[in-house]
């Protein structure tokens, strides 16, 4: 009875792809220019905070870039990314709220021709979920937080990605 309850159905909320180039300022324009080609949104590059000297990253600096889908491309864009990876997900991506997964090169997702100029690179694929009423903690006025029953457990996020975009467990080696 209660999970026919319309406050109890899970949406998503946000599909982010992040690419974190690292060491080279053009890696961060390159990823940039890939993320926009693949959805169709506009990256913004994020940068350092601290001191690396290791690395040679100081604060300031393009390490990367990333973008956030939502509504009905974030949908389209999440099951393109799914193909890449063969819908097969590890049970441990999922967790409270969400579930994450990484591709290794960007040239496995379905209509992404290889770019000489931006080369070889991975992303990272972030994706948000959440029930109806989860805005309640994000308002100025009368704030509340959710709910603990009202949170999205990691084993309802992977019933939910089961049965509606067909992912399967991925053998952990």
């Amino acid at each position: 009875m209660i999970a026919d309850s319309v406050m109890r159905k899970i949406a998503i909320s946000a599909v982010t792809l992040n690419i974190g180039s690292g060491i080279v300022p053009d890696d961060a324009d390159k990823a940039a220019l890939l993320l926009e080609r693949l959805s169709g949104a506009k990256s913004v590059k994020t940068f350092s905070k601290k001191r690396i000297p290791v690395w040679k990253i100081r604060p300031g600096l393009a390490v990367g870039a990333r973008v956030t889908v939502r509504g009905k491309p974030a949908i389209e864009l999440l099951k393109r990314l799914l193909t890449a990876v063969d819908n097969e997900l590890k049970q441990k991506s999922f967790t409270e709220n969400g579930f994450s997964f990484g591709i290794k090169e960007y040239v496995d997702i379905p209509a992404a021709k290889y770019d000489p100029k931006i080369g070889i690179i991975g992303l990272d694929v972030i994706v948000s979920l959440k029930r109806p009423g989860y805005s309640i903690a994000r308002k100025k006025i009368k704030r509340a937080r959710i709910g603990t029953r009202h949170r999205i457990s990691a084993k309802e996020a992977w019933e939910w990605a089961q049965k509606e975009f067909g992912v399967k467990p991925k053998e952990e080696t």
